[in-house]
C-alpha cells in the first residue's frame, strides 16, 4: 500500500515442542491482531483439551492432525502488523520429518527467529536450521532461548546457552544475531520488558523485529522475467495479439527497452506492458505483467527475459547444494525432473561430491549419498541449457526442485552455485 510501513518477512524454525506456535500466537495476541470470536475458539479449545490456560499455539495449529499431537506439520502463514511495521510470519515444523516445510518457509524470509529450549539447549534440529537458514542467505538471525519460567529465569543458563549459540553460529555470515531470553506462554520479553528477568536489559523480540532493517527489494535487482504462458487471444479486435505472461521477479522494465531472449540469444524491444488493469509504461518486482514485444520470435514457456547488459549465467552443467527430501537416498548417476522458475527439464547427477557435516557444517567428502534431510553438493547435468543465476544473487533465479519422474513426488530442493563456489554458501 502507498505509504504503508516496510514489510519484514520471517519465519520461526526450532525442534519439536520449542514453542514456536505459542510464540506466534502470543504475537498475535499481544499485537492485538485477533478478533474476538478467534479468541474465544481457541479458549473453547483449550478447555476442551483440558488446559487451564489459553493455548495460544492453536491459532496457528490449525490442521486437526497439529491440534491432536500438539506438533506443527504445515507451514502457517499469518500477518500481523504495529504501528511501526507490517510482518508476514512463517510458522514452519520443527519435528526432521518436515524440515522441507522450514526450507519452504524460510525461503523467502529476511529474519529467521529459531526457538532454542531452555532446558534442553542446543539440539540437532538447532543446527540443521541455523545452518539452513545461512545456506537460504537469510540476512538476519534471532535466537530466542524460550521456556525460561521453566529453569527459574535464572540469568546463569541464559549467560551459558548465549556462550554456546555464538560458538554455533560463529563461522556463519549473517548480518545480524541476536539472542533474547523470553517465556511464551506468559509473554516474558515478547512484547515487553519481564519483571522476572531484570538481568536481561536488550530489547524485546517486538522490539527488535521492528527495528531489523529489511532485505533489498526485489525492484533492485537486474532484470528478470521467466514467461509462464503465451497469450493468443484471437479475437475480432485484437486478431494478432501475441503477450508474453509471467511474473517480474526481480528488476524493472519499461516500454521501449531492449531485452535479450534466453536460451535462443536473441534480442528485441518492449513494445507495451499489460495488466488486468490496463497498460503501463514501466512495470517492477514483484508483480505479474504481459510483455509484448516488438519483434515476433520463437518465445516459449520457461524462456528468460532480462536486459543485455546484465544477462544471467547460461549453461548445462550446474554446480548446487541439494537438500534432499526423500527417503530414498540420493545415487551419483540418478536422472530426475529438475524445475526451475518456469522451466522443467531432465537432469542427470554427474556428480556427488560431499555431504555437509550438521555438526561441524563442514564438508564430509567420505559420505558418496545423500539420505533423508541431508544437505550437499553436487554436479548436474540438464538436457537443455538453463538461464540462472547463482543463489547468492538472486533467490529466484538461484533455486530450484529435483522431481522424481516416476512419483512425481518432490524430492529435493535445490540453490545454484557460481561455477567452483563451495556448498557452504552461508559461511564466512
Amino acid at each position: 500500500m502507498q505509504g504503508a510501513p516496510d514489510l519484514l518477512r520471517l519465519a520461526t524454525a526450532g525442534s519439536v515442542d520449542d514453542g514456536k506456535s505459542t510464540l506466534i500466537g502470543r504475537l498475535l495476541y499481544e499485537t492485538r491482531q485477533l478478533c474476538e470470536d478467534q479468541y474465544r475458539a481457541v479458549e473453547r479449545a483449550s478447555r476442551a483439551r483440558g488446559a487451564d490456560y489459553v493455548d495460544l499455539a492453536l491459532l496457528t495449529d490449525g490442521l486437526r492432525a497439529e491440534r491432536e499431537q500438539g506438533i506443527t506439520i504445515d507451514v502457517a502463514y499469518r500477518h500481523f502488523a504495529t504501528p511501526r511495521r507490517r510482518f508476514l510470519l512463517a510458522d514452519t515444523p520443527g519435528h526432521v520429518q518436515y524440515t522441507r516445510n522450514m526450507v519452504t518457509g524460510a525461503s523467502t524470509a529476511d529474519l529467521a527467529l529459531v526457538l532454542v529450549d531452555a532446558r534442553k539447549g542446543i539440539v540437532e534440529q538447532t543446527r540443521r536450521h541455523v545452518f539452513l537458514a545461512a545456506l537460504l542467505r537469510v540476512p538476519h538471525l534471532v535466537l530466542c532461548v524460550n521456556k525460561m519460567d521453566l529453569v527459574g529465569y535464572a540469568e546463569a543458563v541464559f549467560a551459558r546457552l548465549r556462550a554456546e549459540l555464538a560458538a554455533l553460529v560463529a563461522p556463519l555470515a549473517f548480518s545480524s544475531v541476536t539472542v533474547i531470553p523470553i517465556a511464551a506462554l506468559h509473554g516474558d520479553n515478547v512484547t515487553t520488558c519481564s519483571p522476572r528477568m531484570p538481568w536481561y536489559t536488550g530489547p524485546t523480540l517486538l522490539e527488535h523485529l521492528e527495528r531489523v532493517p529489511p532485505g533489498a527489494g526485489a525492484e533492485q535487482g537486474p532484470l528478470r522475467f521467466p514467461v509462464q504462458l503465451i497469450i493468443r487471444p484471437r479475437t475480432a479486435d485484437q486478431p494478432d495479439y501475441r503477450g508474453y505472461a509471467g511474473p517480474l521477479v526481480s528488476g524493472a522494465v519499461r516500454v521501449g527497452d531492449q531485452v535479450l531472449v534466453l536460451p535462443a540469444g536473441l534480442t528485441t524491444r518492449v513494445a507495451a506492458i499489460d495488466t488486468f488493469d490496463g497498460p503501463l509504461a514501466a512495470a517492477a518486482a514483484p508483480r505479474n505483467v504481459t510483455l509484448r514485444l516488438a519483434d515476433e520470435l520463437d518465445i516459449s514457456r520457461g524462456d528468460l527475459l532480462c536486459h543485455p547488459d546484465s544477462p544471467p549465467r547460461v549453461g548445462q552443467d550446474l554446480d548446487a547444494v541439494l537438500c534432499w527430501l526423500a527417503p530414498t537416498p540420493l545415487q551419483p548417476r540418478g536422472r530426475y525432473l529438475l524445475k526451475h522458475t518456469a522451466r522443467t527439464v531432465r537432469a542427470l547427477v554427474h556428480a556427488v561430491h560431499y555431504r555437509i557435516d550438521i555438526a561441524s557444517f563442514r564438508p564430509d567428502p567420505g559420505a558418496p549419498v545423500l539420505g533423508l534431510n541431508d544437505i550437499g553438493r553436487v554436479t548436474l547435468r540438464t538436457t537443455a541449457p538453463l538461464a540462472y543465476d547463482p543463489y547468492a544473487q538472486s533467490r529466484a533465479t538461484g533455486c530450484f526442485i529435483l522431481i522424481d519422474e516416476v512419483t512425481n513426488h518432490t524430492v529435493a530442493g535445490g540453490l545454484l552455485l557460481a561455477p567452483g563456489a563451495e556448498a557452504a554458501a552461508g559461511t564466512a
